[in-house]
């Protein structure tokens, strides 16, 4: 329909309806006039035409966005200051990305006073500022640097202050329940930083926090940040295990994800659990639409979003002797040691995460280190007592879903600060660009009504029925799809 300079073909279309048709294929130039005769009344069209499809607040020029993913289990340790250096080192801040998506484990030790005790947001707001002191900082230590707008709750949302024509086309945030409701604040792009934290989210010692570039904040239309959190740890429903999730639409594409810390355990069967782990955060996650929404449907489930990310300490093992992956771990034979990765048997199975993407993995296996030498792993050496036997295992993974996303790089970082390696992973993707079609469309159909089909306009709908099980939120989904909707 385009050519090479994205201008559409003329060929058989009248001179008012080639200026600037950026969606021709809602047009149907065989039922119009060929344009041989043009009037006075053609330019009027035209002018109409022009102001319409012109009438579009949010319009980028570059449609790709670099998308960082990283995740950490930091064995319950609490942020200080020096550790600046390796985030540094862990950001890759030197190849800045627009949009930083940090996933936590257990950053509150998994006791049971703070599992099944009240949520404290103290070591979820410590690491938002120092995380935000890293990627915003620009002269001296970032630890030194005082934070602006400290965030004081460990569950945040991000809803920016707009125009009111604009306010009507974007949402705020989903209504949840008293005990889990998100602090939200209404601002503009902080212009003495970077980046804006755009949500975050707690759940024990499983913690979540997105920030992006603040100059696409201005450039692009973020909307529908909603933010879940799935307790799947002891019986099945406390928080020492399980997902924080977050959910955003930029522009017209969705983008969800997903931090989780699963069952641990290394004896035959623990996979098991890990999967079923996998499939109640499927099941139970959701970002339920509430009255404060905008008009534009967003995904309810994980599996209803154009782009998904899951990262986190998912836990699985090698299936292979101890002294065995040792040695190859020895020889830097990654690809031989990944054959007995038990993520990709299940895979391979079909016990969890089909048709789901990850890179290569060419590091080493990021737990569990010695906290007595953390340059090795922990055990291997029989004579030494009280030290846990374990054998190293590519825990920490990335893994991803969805059209349009090419990974450019998948690497460990060498932080000693707990006994996990923080991972990271470095995405490209496109985003579709959503048209400010309200006002042309109305014009439009009231110019030239033959122009768009009743059926293509849309319709109203009613009340979204059924239980919320994964199969009905996969429904609901995709009943409100823009293309459902303009087929139905």
């Amino acid at each position: 329909m385009y050519s090479e300079n994205n201008k559409p073909r003329t060929r058989g279309i009248p001179k008012w309806l080639k200026r600037k048709n950026k969606r021709p294929e809602l047009y149907q130039p065989n039922e119009l006039s060929d344009g041989n005769d043009q009037d006075e009344s053609d330019d009027y069209l035209d002018d109409i035409l022009v102001r319409s499809i012109e009438m579009d607040p949010c319009t980028p020029t570059n449609n790709e966005l670099r998308i960082f993913v990283g995740t950490w289990n930091v064995a319950g340790r609490s942020p200080i200051g020096s550790l600046a250096v390796d985030l540094d080192e862990w950001l890759n801040l030197k190849d800045a990305a627009d949009i930083y998506v940090l996933g936590f484990q257990e950053i509150v030790p998994l006791k049971t006073r703070t599992v099944i005790g009240a949520e404290d947001p103290t070591e979820a707001t410590n690491w938002n500022g120092l995380i935000g002191k890293a990627l915003n900082d620009k002269y001296g230590c970032p630890w030194l640097t005082p934070l602006v707008n400290r965030i004081s709750s460990d569950n945040y949302l991000y809803v920016p202050v707009l125009d009111s024509e604009r306010r009507k086309s974007l949402s705020s945030y989903s209504a949840t329940p008293m005990r889990e409701r998100s602090k939200t604040i209404h601002t503009t792009p902080n212009v003495g930083s970077k980046y804006k934290l755009m949500a975050s989210k707690k759940m024990v010692g499983v913690f979540i926090s997105v920030w992006m570039r603040n100059e696409l904040l201005r450039k692009y239309c973020v909307s529908n940040v909603k933010v879940c959190s799935v307790a799947c740890g002891i019986m099945g429903y406390l928080g020492n295990k399980g997902s924080v999730s977050v959910s955003m639409s930029i522009e017209g594409t969705s983008f969800c994800f997903i931090a989780a810390h699963l069952a641990s355990g290394e004896k035959k069967g623990d996979e098991g659990r890990r999967n079923h782990q996998v499939s109640e955060i499927f099941r139970r996650t959701s970002f339920p639409r509430s009255f404060g929404d905008d008009d534009n449907p967003h995904p309810l489930t994980i599996l209803g979003h154009d782009r998904i990310f899951w990262f986190g300490d998912l836990n699985y093992r090698l299936y292979l002797e101890d002294s065995l992956a040792r040695q190859l771990i020895k020889k830097q034979d990654w690809r031989a040691l990944q054959d007995f990765d038990q993520l990709r048997r299940e895979q391979e199975y079909g016990g969890v995460f089909q048709g789901w993407k990850e890179g290569d993995i060419e590091f080493a296996p990021t737990y569990k280190y010695s906290q007595s030498n953390c340059n090795r792993y922990s055990g291997g050496l029989p004579s030494r007592t009280g030290e846990k036997q374990r054998t190293p295992a590519w825990c920490d993974r990335i893994l991803w879903y969805g059209k349009g996303v090419k990974q450019l790089s998948y690497f460990r970082s060498e932080s000693k600060f707990s006994d996990h390696r923080p991972v990271s992973a470095l995405f490209s993707t496109q985003i579709e660009v959503v048209k400010s079609n309200s006002a042309r469309v109305v014009g439009l159909q009231t110019i030239l009504p033959t122009i768009l089909p009743n059926e293509q306009t849309g319709t109203s709908r009613g009340e979204d029925k059924g239980n919320s099980t994964l199969l009905s939120l996969m429904i609901k989904d995709l009943e409100a799809s823009p293309r459902y909707m303009q087929q139905s």
